[in-house]
């Protein structure tokens, strides 16, 4: 046994001793490509995905120093044709990259060297027998020890992509590891002393010319898993097993940690997520805390057309296309948007459909890791959108119908730089953004736009939540009468028709000439609306950064009293008329400017100050 060479399958047992998915069907897979053309696998996956945890499975099954028949005999595998013809028959060397890359006495410009160099020199230990010499090619070792002992090696690689990650700033380095790797992998003599070989990680290959760098590797990815996507994540069935198992809620489970779409298999969950929720009794956001190189920051605020559009749209639960197979696999060298959500998907911050070419937002977990980001971010209108989103809800739910339509418009108008302001899908996707917050205790539904109404948007509580159900919908140009009574004569509260409980009804205006909504709100099985329900239209809400002529007003004022002369003096106005239409009234109504006699607004003599 040594450090690398028949490490011994103390991995998995320890794996064993706790609780196990089994996932072992994927021995049989690879099986049936050792000793064949087809014996070279590179399977990538997400961070906190289970690929660790493959590659120890492997190494117990194949590794010859053990027996591992105890560890796998009650498993799926032990019913596989294959299943005894390969069991612990076969030196194994067992690399884990990262052992390398995060050791702080190893020049990143000296790790290929130095993982060569501790391969060989194991070689050496483990095989006393064999004159190895001076010989610097690990290959050419290999091949040696083959020729003698007959008995062809199997290499299990472990974060194969850590040295690719790592070496943004030296470019030499990345190549050094891809010539090694080529050497190992692309000559004559490798089919001489590999039985096979297994490489996972989070990245594909990196490509040249469009050409993987080691093109005989058959790649298995979170895009392209082959046969093998339900060996990616947690089924269905797996977590209702495990949550009646451990008495967890599935829906709330469902909820935080499904929603990935890996190849054929839908509903597939994050692995690392449940097991830690399981064994801490508690369902919350694990998988983005754990910490790693990859920066969802970094990527959604690169400057590339269509990406800032592309992320508002997937905040909004929406899918968006993407061309995936422009990505050259290399994090250090993107160039598109569609790069950008490849990568992600890649990452598992995004779930990709192979058959519509889209990608979108799986989770809750992810969701918050989105919004937490966006904080971080310039992006400051989206950011306060999204903080503000509970306040929204709040006031949906209080039958508070002139804060909601207040908080609308401003919402609509801080976007504008990212959405078209008329445009109606952007406007119901923005709205799908200010009530985001809804998403944790609801299911959003959008509806397909019918005639002239934008979409419609339906909130379907959760199990558990005692809130009622929300159906919304946005009009424009009518009222928000009209809207109410559209949404009773469409019946849309027949998509609840399995729902027993009370139907919240949310019309929204839009007056698409001046921009001014309005809002009613009213229970569907109430004759009376809510208190307050109906708004009356009101001026548009101003930003005052978006807004020069009131920005040009503030910024003449200091903390005196001014009276509106005075006001006209500083700005060089004489029409009168037309300073109170375009400064005074929109500063008075968002609160930039206050009356200093508010009971008696047309006093004489009435004076004005900054807030």
């Amino acid at each position: 046994m040594g450090r690398y060479l028949n490490i011994g399958n103390v991995g998995f047992r320890k794996a064993r001793n706790g609780e196990y998915i089994d996932k072992s069907a994927l021995i049989g897979y690879v099986n049936r490509s050792l000793n064949t053309e087809h014996n070279m696998l590179c399977v990538t996956r997400a961070r906190r995905f289970g690929k660790s945890m493959a590659a120890k499975m492997l190494n117990a099954y194949y590794d010859q120093s053990g027996d591992s028949l105890p560890l796998f005999k009650d498993l799926t595998i032990a019913n596989d044709a294959t299943f005894h013809e390969h069991l612990n028959k076969y030196p194994v060397i067992y690399l884990d990259v990262t052992s390398f890359t995060t050791q702080l006495d190893v020049d990143i410009h000296q790790v290929v060297f130095t993982i060569n160099h501790a391969l060989i020199d194991d070689l050496q230990r483990c095989y006393p027998d064999i004159q190895l010499g001076e010989q610097k090619s690990l290959l050419f070792c290999l091949l040696t020890i083959v020729e003698h002992t007959h008995q062809p090696f199997i290499m299990i690689i472990d974060e194969w992509d850590a040295i690719c990650r790592e070496s943004q700033n030296t470019p030499d380095v990345m190549k050094q590891y891809v010539d090694w790797l080529r050497n190992m992998f692309k000559t004559p003599d490798t089919d001489k002393v590999f039985a096979g070989v297994y490489m996972t990680g989070i990245l594909p290959i990196i490509q040249y010319d469009t050409q993987s760098a080691l093109n005989n590797f058959e790649e298995l990815t979170m895009i392209s898993p082959g046969a093998l996507g339900g060996y990616f994540g947690f089924t269905e069935e797996e977590i209702n097993r495990l949550c009646a198992t451990y008495n967890m809620d599935a829906d709330t489970m469902r909820l935080w940690y499904d929603g990935y779409q890996i190849g054929d298999m839908r509903n597939m969950y994050n692995p690392y997520s449940v097991m830690t929720a399981i064994r801490k009794q508690s369902i919350e956001n694990y998988w983005t805390t754990t910490g790693a190189y990859e920066s969802l920051r970094k990527y959604i605020t690169l400057n590339f057309g269509g990406l800032r559009d592309s992320v508002v749209e997937l905040l909004a639960g929406n899918s968006v296309p993407v061309n995936v197979l422009r990505f050259s696999n290399d994090i250090h060298s993107i160039q598109s948007c569609d790069d950008v959500l490849t990568t992600l998907a890649h990452l598992g911050y995004l779930s990709y459909d192979n058959q519509t070419k889209c990608c979108r937002i799986p989770n809750y977990e992810v969701r918050q890791e989105f919004e937490r980001t966006i904080g971080d971010t310039n992006w400051t209108h989206l950011a306060i959108t999204i903080q503000n989103s509970e306040q929204l809800l709040s006031d949906t739910l209080a039958g508070k119908a002139d804060a909601v339509a207040q908080a609308i418009e401003l919402v609509h108008q801080d976007n504008t730089s990212i959405l078209q302001y008329n445009n109606e899908n952007s406007l119901a996707c923005v709205l799908s953004i200010a009530y985001i917050a809804a998403r944790k205790d609801y299911v959003m539904v959008r509806e397909l736009p019918t005639g002239k109404g934008f979409a419609d948007i339906v909130l379907m509580p959760r199990r558990n939540v005692k809130s009622p159900a929300v159906v919304l919908e946005l009009k424009y140009n009518k009222s928000a009468i009209t809207a109410i009574d559209q949404i009773k004569q469409k019946r849309y509260t027949g998509c609840l028709k399995d729902y027993v409980g009370e139907v919240l009804l949310v019309g929204v205006n839009y007056n698409k000439k001046d921009k001014i909504y309005s809002c009613t709100i009213e229970y569907s099985n109430e004759s009376q609306p809510l208190i307050n329900p109906s708004s009356t239209p009101h001026q548009p809400l101003i930003n005052p950064s978006s807004n020069s002529a009131v920005q040009r007003l503030l910024d003449m004022m200091d903390n005196n009293t001014y009276s509106s002369d005075d006001l006209m003096r500083l700005l060089g106005l004489k029409d009168r008329k037309s300073f109170q239409k375009t400064y005074l009234s929109p500063a008075l109504q968002t609160g930039y400017i206050e009356m200093m006699y508010p009971d008696n607004p047309k006093r004489r003599g009435q004076r004005y100050k900054k807030q």
